[in-house]
């Protein structure tokens, strides 16, 4: 008998159960399904892929774990390039013409570097872009794999930092001044590897195969490479491309000086080198950097960030950032400068702009 003579009949007592229960599955259904999702997330599928290393939950990217393969992945390939060099077994052929008409070579060198530095980052970090120089065949597809070992100078010097796999591009030149290195001028070739995040160049890396020397620099980290502690203003020394020293020459004595030194050599990463402080007995040394025409990225992007972590410059001509997203191609030449006041270097260089579109 219910209180004050109140009789609930088993239907009532049926739709009472079944309100309870319509609430508590309204306050713990979600609760229940997000730690289901929790534990499907944290928990790889039985013989499913694992989380690769590298690339931390949530798609983010190690950048010191990055730097790291990025010299190896320079190293590697400056080992192919070497090695075919001292074998003699270039293969040298011509994959087209510069934009200047000059033909670009193709050689056994180029190829098995960008072979062994591709597949090394690829194996390494697979969700991040790689922008290469050389085609990737995938029908000759290599495994190439890291150690996860990270080296002590860069230990000591880089921290940890994590940014979005989604913001990185890297970019790869195999072998950088070809055409030296058929004419058999060791000391310009380089191979280089460029890590971008959102398009800002923030590591760069440049070997030099023939001699071992290998200069690493990190945006806001830190490097392996000082910046020269001094130039000469009254004769400034302006390194630029072999094969455009006389379009330079003649405009550069006009707003340096009749004193300017020209010096004409291969290879974008060389010519960075030059601005720097680099113990390399065949290195020439260099007070501004200048290119009047179209470039490729992978040229110069590895340079860019060094000078960048080192407090140095390198804009297009007009005084322009260079992104490191999009195309591959930058239209507006450059100049590269190192404690030296950059914005009045570009002031004084109206006149070459107008060929760097050629």
């Amino acid at each position: 008998m219910a209180p004050m003579g109140i009789r609930l009949s088993p239907l009532g007592m049926a739709v009472f159960c079944l309100l309870g229960l319509g609430v508590l599955y309204h306050l713990y259904s979600g609760f229940l399904a997000g730690r289901f999702a929790f534990f499907m997330l944290s928990e790889p599928a039985a013989g499913g892929p694992e989380t690769p290393h590298g690339s931390a939950p949530g798609g983010a990217v190690d950048l010191r774990e990055l730097l790291a393969v990025s010299v190896l992945a320079a190293v590697r390939g400056g080992e192919e390039v070497k090695r075919v060099r001292e074998g003699n077994v270039l293969n040298a052929k011509a994959k087209g013409k510069t934009r200047e008409g000059a033909e670009e070579q193709l050689t056994t060198g180029d190829l098995l570097s960008n072979r062994r530095m591709f597949y090394l980052l690829k194996g390494a970090f697979p969700a991040v872009q790689i922008n290469s120089e050389e085609r990737v065949d995938t029908a000759d597809q290599e495994t190439v794999s890291w150690d996860h070992s990270i080296p002590e100078d860069i230990k000591q010097k880089i921290q940890p930092r994590e940014v979005p796999a989604e913001s990185v591009t890297v970019w790869i030149d195999p072998l950088d001044a070809t055409q030296e290195y058929t004419e058999d001028l060791r000391q310009y070739v380089t191979t280089m590897v460029c890590v971008a995040v959102n398009g800002k160049p923030v590591i760069g890396v440049i070997h030099k195969p023939f001699s071992s020397y290998t200069a690493w620099a990190m945006v806001d980290g830190g490097s392996n490479v000082r910046a020269r502690s001094s130039y000469n203003e009254k004769t400034p020394r302006i390194i630029v491309s072999r094969s455009h020293a006389g379009k330079v020459e003649q405009v550069a004595r006009q707003t340096f000086g009749n004193k300017t030194v020209i010096i004409p050599a291969g290879g974008a990463g060389y010519k960075v080198l030059a601005l720097l402080d680099v113990p390399e007995k065949n290195q020439e040394e260099a007070d501004v950097y200048i290119h009047v025409t179209y470039i490729k990225k992978w040229d110069i992007c590895a340079g860019n960030a060094v000078l960048k972590a080192l407090g140095g410059h390198m804009t297009t001509l007009t005084g322009e950032e260079i992104s490191y997203t999009g195309s591959d191609g930058n239209e507006g030449g450059l100049i590269a400068s190192i404690n030296m006041n950059h914005k009045a270097l570009i002031e004084k260089l109206p006149d070459l702009e107008k060929t760097s579109h050629k």
